[in-house]
């Protein structure tokens, strides 16, 4: 039983969404942006404690004057700097709790979580678009500038985080490495592919790619309702149907996959009809450094049995 491509399909599968004829210029320019937005990290103490790790809420400048969140630990004994870890979570949530970031740190290393803007978290979201924002981030900015496109800022804001975390002193800048799950996968994929100084990264079943895929094997529901949506409302009879599906090109971490140089270890689950296997296939497919995935025939856009302990496992090897 299967409801995408077979493997070996899989493997091959290279994506259906088109590429804008500009795709590196745009992020050429985009980090151009980032370059000129001074971080002003400042660390606060948390009130959660824990007696062998030090916990911080983390707040730094994104692009567009937003001002971004991120949980912070570190072990209260350090002895040289330390490899770190970046953690990105899933679509409309926030960082997890300080309890579940504690094993990284209890491994001996520095562990940053960061909150999306405009989700659940703290970060800020400075909105500022034109057109629709009904039921979600994807469309968010799509009928202005593709500069404004809310999700460009959020793959900076990753970028951002590692700068600011490279730079403390406890931090070795050769041992960085990422994680997350669905829209957090992507940002993985997209953190590793905007600072190559990322070494390792982990994503699993990663959301935000082959837009056209998605909608073509019509699962634009749940996590991808808001295309659905975007069309009912703004373009019912699909007249703008290849200008959309280009513009939402920008942010389809697929066209980023190409530029990452860590070492990639994907999990995906073979059931997966919310970020169904060939579209986080079209991203993986296009990843030239070392690169695994681990396949879970039975399980759909859920916790696989030892998610988390592979994560760890994999990134403990920084």
């Amino acid at each position: 039983m299967q409801i995408d491509m077979p493997i070996p399909e899989l493997l091959e599968y290279q994506g259906r969404n088109p590429r804008p004829n500009d795709f590196d210029a745009y992020w050429e320019r985009a980090l151009k942006e980032l370059d000129s937005t001074a971080p002003e990290a400042e660390l606060k103490p948390a009130e959660f404690a824990c007696p062998n790790v030090d916990c911080f809420h983390l707040w730094y400048n994104g692009v567009r004057g937003a001002r971004i969140h991120a949980k912070y630990l570190k072990p209260k004994k350090i002895e040289g700097p330390l490899p770190a870890v970046f953690v990105f979570h899933g679509y409309t949530g926030c960082s997890p709790d300080w309890f579940g970031l504690l094993p990284f740190a209890a491994a001996g290393m520095l562990v940053a979580a960061m909150d999306c803007r405009g989700q659940g978290g703290l970060s800020e979201d400075t909105g500022g678009v034109k057109g629709t924002t009904l039921k979600g981030h994807i469309i968010r900015g799509l009928d202005g500038a593709p500069d404004n496109l809310l999700f460009r800022q959020v793959f900076l804001d990753t970028a951002q985080l590692v700068r600011v975390l490279a730079g403390f002193s406890e931090a070795d800048e050769n041992r960085l490495g990422c994680c997350g799950a669905s829209q957090g996968g992507a940002l993985s994929i997209a953190c590793a592919a905007l600072d190559m100084r990322i070494k390792r990264a982990a994503p699993v079943y990663p959301f935000l790619c082959d837009y056209k895929r998605v909608w073509e094997m019509d699962l634009a529901k749940d996590a991808y309702l808001e295309l659905t949506e975007y069309f009912r409302h703004f373009d019912p009879r699909h007249e703008r149907e290849d200008e959309v599906f280009t513009k939402l090109g920008y942010i389809d971490i697929q066209f980023l996959a190409p530029k990452v140089k860590a070492e990639v270890l994907m999990q995906t689950g073979l059931m997966d009809t919310i970020t169904p296997p060939s579209s986080q296939f079209a991203a993986y497919n296009k990843i030239t450094s070392p690169k695994k995935v681990l396949f879970y025939p039975d399980f759909a856009h859920e916790e696989t049995p030892g998610h988390w302990d592979t994560i760890l496992s994999f990134l403990a090897g920084l």
